[in-house]
């Protein structure tokens, strides 16, 4: 196991947009809608981006910092609510982005002696080395800041960038978008603008008006108008962090098995059935945990979200905050653990997938737990999306080498990303105890190697 991963802090500073900005606004504030109170009391998201270069202590400093710093203020121009604070004053219904001139995002400079290829590779890795690598939101009870950044040099080797960002502000979709147009302008050095203008209108959501009454009394009723949130970052003990991958072929191999068994059933053409890469991918998964971990519970459990975005009439592709539907996949355990347990979870995960059909958000009145109608069982929640495509976030030094996301180590997520090759694969990430992913991992190899279960 590598040694504790040592971090000395050069500076903190504040960064802010220019003032001259196209975009930039009189002292405004951003109502959060009943998606983002959904998503208020959850512990902040993470993304780690690795960038291997043999970058010296002078470069990094002389070059690199400030680099990052001028293209990060022009991107903040194009998302000014990301330099604001969370707020919920007496005299408002909703809580509120509050942004205003001259706010800017908290840029930590830092420096780490542990080994760069450790804490970047895909090997088993002891998860607690990375989280130094991630800053914490500003918080208190009456304001919480919306985005931290950190930049962490491995002394000739290479450095990392940690986002954090609050889960109730924006969704992975938003955090992302921000960081490739904070790499497109760096890496053009300021010359290649984007053309993006974020939508911030929130009459789209109108319609389900109704919800924020729902929404707004739970959060009163659970914790009132504190903003306090949970960022402590936290692995069970002798716990690792495993990253696997499914490539394009390993998926197609799948979809010809699911195929073969649904027709020896004669079910092979059963509209419900969906055989995309994300339903394959994540009956796979399912199917290999279930399995490692021998649950005993009666009932299973696969959420995920589905952005609402391209859901909703007319579609609001550049909407601006969290826009996140959740949907559950239950099954019975013992169908996952029998003889083709595999094309189960496949069709339990497509009938979830099919009932987005019947509206994204449907059923949100009921996502509370106070609601959860679910018996006993074991759940397992995904986060992350390959469509994001966070390999290809270069800022000048190349793709990175390696992408985290770090919070899921908090819950116990499973996170889901592109491949760095870009083959149209997935890639899986997620922490659990060294003797499960042991397990976890002959499985899923052996399901590839043979035929799965």
């Amino acid at each position: 196991m590598a040694k504790p991963n040592s971090i000395k802090i050069h500076d903190v500073s504040t960064v802010v947009p220019p003032p001259d900005s196209p975009y930039s606004t009189t002292p405004n504030s951003l109502p959060l809608t009943f998606l983002d109170l959904f998503w208020l009391r959850f512990s902040p998201t993470h993304r780690i981006y690795f960038y291997q270069s043999p970058i010296s202590t002078a470069a990094f400093f002389d070059s690199v910092v400030p680099k990052l710093k001028k293209s990060l203020s022009l991107a903040l121009s194009y998302f000014l609510p990301l330099t604001g604070h969370l707020i919920w004053p007496e005299s408002s219904y909703t809580p509120l982005i509050h942004y205003a001139q001259n706010d800017g995002v908290p840029f930590t400079v830092a420096e780490s002696d542990a080994d760069f290829n450790y804490v970047s590779s895909t090997d088993f890795r002891d998860p607690t080395v990375n989280h130094p690598l991630v800053p914490k939101l500003s918080v208190s009870s009456e304001r919480v800041s919306v985005l931290a950044l950190q930049v962490t040099l491995f002394p000739n080797h290479g450095f990392s960038i940690g986002i954090t960002t609050h889960h109730g502000v924006v969704d992975g979709r938003i955090s992302t978008t921000f960081t490739k147009v904070w790499a497109q302008i760096c890496k053009s050095e300021g010359g290649q603008l984007p053309d993006l203008k974020l939508l911030y209108d929130r009459s789209s959501l109108k319609a389900f008006n109704g919800l924020e009454s729902i929404y707004v009394e739970y959060c009163l009723r659970n914790g009132g108008r504190n903003l306090q949130i949970h960022q402590e970052l936290f692995s069970p003990p002798d716990s690792v962090r495993g990253t696997f991958e499914l490539t394009r072929a390993n998926i197609q191999k799948l979809r010809d098995f699911v195929n073969v068994e649904l027709g020896k059933n004669n079910e092979a053409a059963a509209p419900v059935v969906h055989l995309s890469t994300f339903a394959l991918t994540c009956a796979y998964i399912w199917t290999c945990l279930v399995r490692a971990e021998e649950v005993s519970l009666d009932v299973v459990v696969l959420s995920f979200n589905v952005d609402g975005r391209f859901r909703l009439e007319p579609p609001i592709p550049d909407y601006f905050g969290t826009c996140l539907g959740v949907k559950v996949a239950v099954a019975e355990t013992k169908g996952i653990l029998g003889k083709g347990g595999f094309v189960e979870a496949v069709k339990k995960i497509s009938e979830a997938i099919k009932s987005i059909d019947e509206g994204v958000f449907k059923e949100a009145a009921n996502w509370f737990p106070e609601n959860n109608t679910l018996p006993p069982c074991r759940i397992y929640s995904l986060g992350g999306s390959p469509r994001f495509g966070v390999y290809g976030t270069d800022f000048g030094w190349n793709s990175p080498r390696k992408v985290d996301m770090t919070g899921v180590d908090r819950g116990g997520a499973i996170s889901l990303q592109d491949r760095r090759d870009g083959d149209g694969g997935v890639e899986i990430g997620f922490v659990l105890k060294k003797d499960l992913m042991e397990a976890f991992a002959a499985l899923f190899a052996k399901g590839l190697e043979d035929h799965p279960f």
